[in-house]
């Protein structure tokens, strides 16, 4: 599978302004939503920048990298020693690492990975099928 890094980058900005959307008018949407979805869409992302970075390797492995990826970040906030909690209080910090181990990130980042795949699964069969 070859991806094409530009509509990767595309999708990524698409996501990120989706992400920093749920956040700041995150009150007008229904309450799971407005809870859960910025961590999924950050598993989202995710999933794209290792498509980004990985584009001739299959679905799955970007998958699988994108799943360590974001559970190893979701561990690190186990961890609360002063030079990573310097750069968890920048808002840039913040975003990418986070500040608390919560088992429902995990849970977002899964689902968010999954459809990110999914995704990226019917957009290669759909191209390829015709």
């Amino acid at each position: 599978m070859k991806r094409n890094r530009i509509m990767y980058i595309v999708l990524i900005v698409l996501v990120i302004g989706l992400g920093l959307a749920s956040r700041k008018w995150g009150y007008m949407l229904p309450e799971f939503i407005s809870k859960y979805s910025g961590d999924t869409l950050w598993a989202i992302m995710v999933f794209f920048m290792m498509g980004f970075i990985f584009k001739d390797k299959q679905i799955w492995i970007v998958a699988c990298l994108a799943i360590i990826f974001t559970v190893s970040i979701e561990i690190s906030q186990l961890y609360h020693g002063e030079f990573i909690d310097s750069i968890r209080g920048t808002r840039l910090g913040g975003l990418v690492l986070g500040y608390g181990f919560l088992w429902s990130d995990i849970v977002c980042y899964i689902t968010g990975i999954m459809i990110g795949a999914g995704g990226e699964y019917c957009s290669y069969k759909t191209k390829n099928s015709g």
